[in-house]
């Protein structure tokens, strides 16, 4: 499994609309063949932070994935409610193992 945790900070006044933005990405991404899970999680004390939680099956899936429709729309929207610029950290999965997803 290729899994990319995406830390996202957006300005307070753009929460609800990166809201919108996002699950309708994550409801397109979930979708593809090559995406095992796709959460979006939001931050309990402060709701302007956001962690994109990626599974893809391979580094290849997460590849395709930025070259669907829906991604660039999201990144393009997303954008300019952004109050720093997204941050990714990449893992690699060690339990569950790929028999287990």
């Amino acid at each position: 499994m290729f899994i990319v945790h995406v830390h996202v900070q957006v300005k307070p006044e753009c929460v609800e609309a990166f809201k919108v933005a996002t699950l309708a990405n994550a409801r397109a991404s979930v979708q593809e063949p090559g995406i095992a899970r796709f959460d979006v999680v939001q931050h309990a004390d402060n709701p302007a932070r956001f962690i994109l939680i990626e599974v893809y099956r391979d580094a290849a899936a997460n590849a395709a994935h930025k070259e669907t429709a829906h991604y660039p729309v999201w990144r393009d929207t997303v954008e300019p409610m952004m109050a720093t610029p997204r941050t990714r950290m990449v893992l690699n999965s060690i339990f569950p193992d790929d028999q287990n997803w």
